[in-house]
């Protein structure tokens, strides 16, 4: 377990301004409950901000005829849908909302070579809103394993998660588990597989970024 690099100066902002209360405090509250709770409080606020930012080890088993899961969190959507910026046809979505407490690093479903990678600055909804994948702050990549098969990941910003960092761009190689961005607090990333792609995950199933495997390519 190591604490992911997009943690480190909100960590120690948070750190200071903390350890500066907590000095007002002891120095101008005479009511010593109060200089404690105030202590407690702090260390909770710390503690939570510390684990959005975890960065726990993940043990991808590579198979190029597998779609691995690309983040922590809960499966929400699996249907069948129009993709319309990047395919512009039927594709079968995967969505899995991050919530505030899963790890926010998100890594590659597949092994392969960028194609397209696009910014999209945009709304705030709340991540399970249904045009949140249209209007939100979103980033789009597509990649192609060696088969030629073009796997669509898109991160998705939420009410909460308001910064998106995404590391790859087109022509840039992924590797299956590896890590290609990451979304401040939590929020969704939908994933979009060729028609006739079994699913190995339903609406409500809990999964881990890495490890858990969404889908074989057939």
């Amino acid at each position: 377990m190591s604490i992911h690099k997009e943690g480190y100066t909100i960590i120690a902002t948070t750190l200071a301004i903390l350890a500066l209360l907590n000095f007002l405090s002891y120095k101008f509250i005479g009511i010593s409950g109060i200089k404690i709770f105030f202590l407690v409080v702090s260390l909770v606020v710390l503690g939570l901000v510390v684990q959005f930012f975890r960065n726990p080890v993940r043990h991808t088993v590579v198979n190029p005829q597998q779609i691995i899961c690309p983040a922590d969190g809960k499966i929400v959507i699996t249907e069948q849908v129009e993709e319309p910026e990047y395919f512009k046809d039927a594709r079968l979505q995967v969505s899995i909302f991050m919530s505030p407490l899963n790890v926010h690093v998100n890594r590659s479903p597949i092994t392969g070579k960028v194609l397209f990678y696009k910014y999209h600055p945009g709304k705030y909804l709340v991540a399970w809103h249904p045009k949140s994948s249209t209007l939100n702050e979103r980033t789009t990549v597509v990649a192609q394993n060696e088969a030629g098969v073009p796997v669509l990941f898109r991160q998705i910003a939420g009410a909460v998660a308001r910064r998106i960092v995404c590391y790859v761009a087109a022509g840039d190689s992924v590797t299956q588990g590896g890590e290609y961005g990451f979304i401040k607090f939590g929020s969704r990333i939908d994933v979009y597989l060729p028609i006739g792609t079994q699913l190995n995950v339903k609406v409500g199933d809990v999964v881990r970024g890495g490890e858990t495997v969404l889908a074989t390519l057939k």
